[in-house]
């Protein structure tokens, strides 16, 4: 497998979640940089000159070919997939082609080879067009997700690339449900509210950085873990979240070591959904929704632009472990009317934190989210 990959979808994770944070950073956040990525990189196929160029440089890709793209991503997602016997880890991918659009056959041939793409055309203005892509959503994600385009379909939208990333895994140690008990949990305004907190003690992988401390709790054989980093009292989620950058992430993965303490964790569960337009065009892929400038000629004769990358996330984290999943939607438009000595720590989640679920093997960051309210 091409490590070039793993270190592109993590800068690209990090700088799309720093975006994110520009106008959410008051929310539970969650999202899933590999889902985007590989929704993003199926789009790329049909994308030509500037706007290739530009979506090359937004997903981290500058020196790699299109071909080396996708056969790293073809052995990630090998690579990701079932890594565990208690952990699942599913990656689907689909195109939704409008009836009568004529489509480059290099196009979806690239996807259906590379990405394991189910390519299927569909007649957009049936009344079922939109739920016949959601049954598949909702199939691909375990039912967590049932829902990622809205009926009836625009009159000029062409086709939906759509990834769907499915996780449930245990606990390698899981959390004693009659140690869970109600504690208070420091909102970002300095209210208190009392919110059921999972406890255990063990040997984890820890690491206490300057202004924070963080935990890796894995899941089953370990090659899974959840990583838990909780900004000190003195400091806050918000000046966290300054220093969060691809760089910084790797430096901290590296100085985790054996230690033996005890943790406190907030049981929660939420949905997080996000239109991702105005994040990517900050980023600089403004060419790519611009009906004027937007090149997908290698995708298809038809002029067309993106016209939206939605992005739908799921999780649930309880004494057993966790429950993920993501749907990332990238929506095609028609641009006109067509056709050392032990130590010991405590750490209290008790307040705003990040979150982030990584494949040890490969490095990949499947999720990552900030939590300010546990629900």
């Amino acid at each position: 497998m091409d490590p070039r990959i793993v270190s592109a979808d993590t800068k690209f994770g990090f700088s799309l979640f720093s975006q994110i944070l520009k106008t959410d950073a008051d929310k539970n956040v969650f999202v899933s940089p590999a889902s985007v990525a590989m929704a993003l990189a199926m789009t790329d196929n049909g994308a030509s000159g500037d706007t290739q160029q530009a979506m090359a440089r937004v997903l981290e890709l500058q020196g790699l070919s299109l071909e080396d793209v996708n056969r790293a991503n073809a052995a990630l997602k090998a690579a990701l997939e079932n890594p565990d016997p208690k952990v699942q880890l599913l990656i689907a991918n689909s195109i939704w082609a409008r009836t009568g659009v004529p489509f480059k056959p290099d196009f979806i041939a690239r996807n259906k080879e590379f990405y394991g793409a189910e390519v299927r055309e569909l007649d957009f203005r049936a009344a079922d067009a939109a739920s016949t892509i959601n049954e598949w959503v909702s199939k691909n994600t375990k039912g967590k997700i049932t829902e990622i385009v809205k009926g009836p379909l625009d009159d000029l939208m062409v086709l939906y690339l759509i990834n769907a990333v499915y996780f449930k895994g245990e606990w390698t140690t899981a959390f004693e449900k009659a140690q869970t008990t109600e504690r208070e949990f420091t909102l970002l305004d300095g209210s208190k509210k009392k919110h059921p907190m999972m406890s255990q003690s063990g040997n984890y992988r820890y690491y206490k950085g300057g202004d924070f401390q963080a935990v890796s709790l894995p899941y089953g054989s370990s090659r899974v873990s959840m990583y838990i980093f909780l900004p000190a009292k003195e400091s806050s989620l918000k000046a966290f979240c300054r220093n969060l950058n691809a760089q910084n992430w790797e430096d901290w993965i590296a100085k985790f070591k054996s230690t033996d303490g005890d943790i406190l964790l907030p049981k929660f569960k939420l949905e997080y959904e996000i239109l991702l337009n105005d994040a990517l065009k900050a980023l600089g892929m403004e060419r790519a929704f611009d009906p004027q400038r937007a090149d997908f000629r290698a995708m298809t004769t038809v002029p067309v632009c993106i016209s939206e990358v939605k992005h739908k996330t799921f999780v649930e984290v309880n004494e057993e472990g966790t429950e993920a999943a993501a749907v990332t939607s990238v929506g095609m438009r028609a641009t006109s009317v067509m056709p050392t000595p032990k130590e010991r720590f405590t750490m209290v989640v008790d307040r705003p934190f990040f979150c982030a679920i990584r494949d040890n093997q490969t490095g990949t960051v499947l999720f990552m989210g900030t939590i300010v309210e546990p629900k």
